[in-house]
């Protein structure tokens, strides 16, 4: 299939197939995608919480509003966000640069300095908001890629953080959940499975100037 064929193939699976387990290879291309994900700044303020447990999976269905997604498919990936982003994030960021690319402190200490102010001069609120949006073009990534290696997936806003973040343990890493993304295989009978895509003409939704 073409790419636009991949994402035309791609739906919000509402039903997942409970006895087949995505591979370990699989599960690798995931982690490499998100880890890949484009990001302001290139500071990766974001972690993946890959959840296979599906005892523990089964407690946080009451909590996403009993969508059974969140237990029937293969795994459930949680997108979470830094509850502090602050000037070691900063620090590791450019040390890394450095061992990567071997850049010279003298080039990068500049942009690290006014990497650092930018994030000073940020509220908790603000940083929140930039950090959850930086969380949603990593979603839009994951999704494509599962498209493209014909994984199912659901994006999933519809829980409650705060019940999700304690059955999980989150505080503990210093994270909090922004985004649950099950992924598997659609089920047989997954009604949804065969619909056609609906969305607008092209010339409803593209301008070109």
């Amino acid at each position: 299939m073409s790419i636009l064929e991949k994402l035309k193939w791609r739906y919000a699976t509402k039903k997942f197939n409970t006895s087949k387990t995505l591979s370990k290879n699989q599960i690798n291309t995931l982690k490499e995608a998100f880890n890949l994900t484009a990001l302001s700044y290139g500071l990766q303020t974001l972690k993946l919480v890959i959840v296979e447990d599906k005892i523990l999976r089964e407690q946080l269905v009451k909590h996403s509003y009993g969508q059974r997604q969140v237990v029937d498919a293969s795994h459930l990936l949680v997108i979470c966000i830094q509850n502090e982003i602050n000037e070691d994030d900063v620090d590791t960021h450019f040390d890394t640069i450095k061992n990567i690319r071997q850049t010279p402190e003298e080039i990068l200490n500049p942009f690290k300095d006014s990497l650092k102010s930018t994030i000073q001069n940020m509220t908790v609120d603000k940083k929140n908001d930039w950090a959850t949006r930086q969380a949603y073009i990593t979603l839009g990534n994951l999704m494509t890629v599962c498209a493209v290696e014909q994984i199912d997936s659901c994006p999933m806003e519809g829980f409650i953080p705060e019940k999700i973040d304690n059955i999980l343990e989150l505080d503990k890493y210093g994270l909090t959940s922004v985004l649950l993304f099950p992924v598997g295989y659609r089920a047989d009978d997954d009604m949804f499975a065969t619909l056609k895509k609906v969305r607008l003409p092209l010339s409803k939704t593209i301008i070109e100037l």
